[in-house]
């Protein structure tokens, strides 16, 4: 076949930079032909591992550069850095820009990199969670085509030590499952010290959250027998638990035990790459036909405005807030690995 290679340039460079960029250099329909990278011997070492010659400081070094506007800006860089990044690859005009978790820590600054991909009609990604694996995906298809009938409830476990970073999966999961937006949320939270600090470490939330489809979901931030998220309808439960494949539970025994389904999920072509590979596959095929991504920019938003409002929640003594959150100055901030980068922050 004969067809136009996506060009992509990888903006960040870390461990996570180097996991995109061995994927898009194994696809038949990518090319990766530039490289910024802050630090100088990382991207020298970078750049001769995948063969890039076009090297840059960052992506503002890049875009100055005639010609070296990619198809795909694929931004890997710690949260503090992710708005210049996303915004100027907006501008330069861009097909396609890739960002990851957490994608920011203030509303207003997400909500202008949205924005400013949607005025220019550039198709913005969200990167690596577990929202796009495979089996997660067909799952809330049978859930979608009405398989198990109406969903009548869900619960989210293990809702803590980090709610904008590792936390953001159980919302973009629960999210996708049940097909409503969260509406409402009530949390407690603790420890006291973790609750008044600017970021999340280890801030454990337990409360509630109101689907806009009139479902309430317990949150525990507490340990229980499982760390994920489960939906279930009038005879039939389905458990996304961090595992390797979701469990699917239909009817009941004698003794009133769910049965575990003979149903299988279908194999996917690229299990070595993992849920980071079905989720490039789905952004490179919204940016060329157009489809609807399984992790977009808009899922982080909402992950991480659910985070800030259990945070708050719980800070103004439980209060409930409705979302979306009026006041978007609100801000919660990972640890700072997270948002500063390994090279900067003491992990």
């Amino acid at each position: 076949m004969d067809y136009k290679k996506l060009r992509v340039a990888i903006i960040g460079c870390g461990r996570m930079g180097q996991e995109y960029a061995k994927f898009y250099s194994v696809l038949d329909n990518t090319e990766i032909v530039a490289i910024a990278e802050y630090n100088d011997d990382r991207r020298r070492a970078v750049g001769e591992r995948f063969g890039v010659k076009a090297l840059y400081k960052d992506a503002e070094e890049m875009y100055q550069r005639p010609g070296e506007v990619p198809d795909l800006a694929v931004t890997v860089l710690p949260g503090k850095f992710i708005k210049d990044a996303v915004i100027a690859s907006a501008q330069a005009g861009v097909r396609g820009v890739s960002t990851d978790k957490p994608i920011g820590a203030r509303l207003a600054d997400v909500d202008a990199m949205i924005d400013t991909c949607a005025e220019r009609g550039v198709v913005f990604h969200g990167g690596n969670l577990q929202r796009a694996r495979a089996d997660v995906q067909e799952a809330a298809g049978w859930l979608r085509r009405g398989d198990f009938g109406e969903i009548l409830g869900a619960t989210v476990h293990g809702w803590g030590g980090e709610i904008s970073g590792g936390g953001c999966q159980h919302i973009a999961v629960l999210r996708l499952l049940t097909q409503a937006e969260i509406t409402e949320v009530v949390a407690w939270g603790k420890p006291q010290e973790a609750l008044a600090a600017d970021e999340d470490t280890g801030l454990i939330i337990n409360g509630r959250f109101t689907l806009s489809t009139g479902v309430e979901v317990p949150v525990f931030g507490e340990p229980t027998p499982y760390r994920g998220v489960d939906v279930w309808t009038e005879d039939s439960l389905l458990r996304w638990d961090w595992g390797e494949e979701m469990e699917v539970y239909q009817g009941f025994d004698r003794n009133g035990r769910r049965i575990k389904s003979d149903r299988t999920f279908t194999r996917f072509a690229w299990p070595e790459y993992g849920y980071l590979a079905s989720s490039i596959l789905s952004f490179i095929s919204a940016v060329e036909n157009g489809t609807e991504m399984a992790v977009s920019a808009h899922d982080l938003r909402q992950s991480l405005e659910v985070a800030i409002a259990a945070k708050y929640s719980a800070l103004w003594g439980s209060t409930p807030l409705s979302l979306p959150l009026q006041d978007r100055s609100l801000t919660l901030y990972p640890r700072p690995y997270r948002w500063l980068g390994g090279d900067i922050a003491a992990f």
